[in-house]
C-alpha cells in the first residue's frame, strides 16, 4: 500500500511541476499576445502539451506506472505550426523498467483543409494496450493531468499497429475521425481464443476499419488560428464509434464488429450545485477475443483488507469492482454524480462533497471460447454508491464507496472501497 501511495504522489508531483511550467509559459506569453490568441495558448494546456518553438512535447509520455511495466518513462510530441502549417511529424519512445522493453511510435500527417482542420495521418506503433478497454478515436484530443487507474492495471496485450487516419471537422459541432489499421496482437498473459471450428489463437492479426463522430450540439465554436476550435463545452454531448474487423483482409484472422456510444450531460443548479451523468454502452458481435470485449473500468485491487486496497479513485471508474472481475461483449454503464456547493470555510479552503451512484449491466456469449482466464459477467446488474469529500489538501480528498445488489460479496469488507481522490483546478 505504501509503495502504491508513494508512486501516486511521485507521479502527481512530477505532473504538477510540468503543468506549473506550462501555466507560467502561458502567463508570460499572454503579456505579448492579444486576447484573440489566448484561447489558442490555453488549448495547449487542455491537450497536454508543453510548447517550444518547433516542437510540442506531449506530457502523457513523461512518467506513468502500472503493474506490468512498473515505471514507464519517455519522451514524445508533435511538430507545431512554426515547423509547418501543412505537415507534421509525431512520435514517442518510452521504456518500462519492469518488463525491460522499449515501446515506440512514429508517424506524420498532412493537412488538406485548414478551415475544417482536415488531416491525413500515418503511424507505426509498437506498444501495449489494456485488455478490455474501449476508447474513442476522438479521446486523444483530451488530456487528463493524472490517471489513477493506470497504477493497478496488469492485463495488457502487446500490439504492432500500422494505421491510416483521417480527421475532419464535418460541422462546427461535429468532429469525425476514421482509421484503417493492421495489427499484430500478442497477449502478455496466458490466454487463447477458440473459434467455432475449435481453432485456437494465442497470437493473431486483425485488420480493422473504425469511424468515430463526436457531436456537441450545445457547445460554442469559433475560428482560432484559421481553424475551428471548441471555445466553451455545452451539454449534453454524444460520441459514436463503429469498428469492423475483416477476416482475410491483409491477413486478418478474425471477423467481428463493435458499436460504442457515450453520452455526457451536466446540469448546473442555481445554488452552484452540479449534477453529472455519463452513459456508456457497447455491443460486440462475431469472433471477439478478450482483448477487444469490454470491461466497466474497474479500479479495485484484489487484496484482503480495506486499507491494503487503499489507492486513488478514478474519475468514472467503479471503485469496488476488482480488476479483471467482469468482461462483456454487450454492456452499459450509468454514472451519476451530484456535486454540492463547496463549503467556503476560508478563501483557500473550499472542500466539496459529491454524492455518487454507478451501475453496470452486461453479458458475454460463448464464455468458454476464452481459455486460461477466469472472470464473471454482469447479467444481474452491478451497483455501487458512495461519497467523495474533495479538495481537502493540495487537491487531494477522500472517497468511500459501497458495493451492493446482485454482486454483493459474502465478506462485508470486500464490498468497501476507501481511497484518495484527486481534483485540481488552477
Amino acid at each position: 500500500m505504501r509503495y502504491c501511495l508513494f508512486i501516486g504522489l511521485l507521479i502527481f508531483g512530477f505532473h504538477i511541476g510540468i503543468s506549473q511550467q506550462l501555466f507560467n509559459t502561458v502567463e508570460q506569453d499572454s503579456v505579448s499576445r492579444d486576447s484573440t490568441q489566448n484561447p489558442f495558448l490555453l488549448q495547449f494546456i487542455g491537450d497536454g502539451y508543453f510548447p517550444t518553438k518547433y516542437f510540442n512535447f506531449d506530457l502523457r509520455y513523461l512518467v506513468k506506472f502500472n503493474q506490468y511495466e512498473g515505471f514507464r518513462t519517455g519522451l514524445g510530441g508533435v511538430t507545431n505550426q512554426n515547423f509547418s502549417t501543412r505537415y507534421r511529424l509525431n512520435g514517442y519512445t518510452v521504456y518500462g523498467f519492469r518488463d525491460h522493453r522499449f515501446k515506440y511510435s512514429f508517424g506524420g500527417g498532412f493537412r488538406i483543409s485548414p478551415k475544417r482542420n482536415t488531416w491525413i495521418n500515418l503511424a507505426y506503433t509498437d506498444d501495449l494496450e489494456e485488455s478490455g478497454s474501449s476508447g474513442f478515436l476522438t479521446d486523444k484530443r483530451l488530456f487528463q493531468l493524472f490517471e489513477p487507474r493506470l497504477l493497478n492495471i496488469d492485463l495488457f496485450h502487446a500490439h504492432i499497429s500500422k494505421t491510416l487516419n483521417i480527421e475532419h471537422q464535418i460541422f462546427f459541432n461535429v468532429v469525425a475521425e476514421t482509421e484503417f489499421a493492421v495489427r499484430k496482437i500478442k497477449p502478455t498473459y496466458d490466454y487463447s481464443f477458440v473459434l467455432n471450428n475449435s481453432e485456437s489463437y494465442f497470437n493473431y492479426n486483425i485488420s480493422t476499419f473504425k469511424i468515430t463522430a463526436r457531436w456537441s450540439p450545445f457547445s460554442t465554436f469559433d475560428y482560432v488560428e484559421k481553424s475551428i476550435r471548441e471555445i466553451e463545452t455545452g451539454y449534453p454531448n454524444f460520441t459514436f464509434q463503429y469498428t469492423k474487423a475483416f477476416k482475410d483482409v491483409f491477413n486478418g484472422d478474425l471477423n467481428f464488429s463493435k458499436l460504442d456510444l457515450r453520452v455526457v450531460h451536466n446540469i448546473d443548479h442555481v445554488n452552484s450545485a452540479k449534477t453529472e451523468l455519463t452513459l456508456i454502452g457497447g455491443l460486440a458481435n462475431g469472433d471477439v477475443p478478450l482483448q477487444f470485449v469490454y470491461h466497466a473500468y474497474p479500479n479495485n485491487v484484489n487484496k484482503e483488507t480495506i486499507m491494503s486496497r487503499f489507492s486513488i479513485a478514478g474519475i468514472n471508474s467503479f471503485e469496488t469492482m476488482y480488476f479483471n472481475e467482469f468482461f462483456s461483449d454487450r454492456f452499459a454503464t450509468l454514472i451519476l454524480k451530484h456535486r454540492l456547493p463547496p463549503f467556503k470555510i476560508s478563501p483557500n479552503f473550499k472542500p466539496e462533497l459529491v454524492l455518487l451512484t454507478k451501475m453496470a449491466i452486461g453479458t458475454l456469449d460463448n464464455i468458454g471460447r476464452h481459455q486460461n482466464v477466469t472472470f464473471d459477467t454482469l447479467e444481474h446488474g452491478f451497483t455501487e454508491s458512495g461519497i467523495e469529500l474533495n479538495k481537502l489538501l493540495f487537491g487531494f480528498g477522500l472517497s468511500f464507496t459501497y458495493r451492493y445488489g446482485a454482486y454483493h460479496l459474502p465478506d462485508f469488507d470486500d464490498n468497501i472501497a476507501f481511497k484518495f481522490t484527486f481534483n485540481l483546478s488552477f
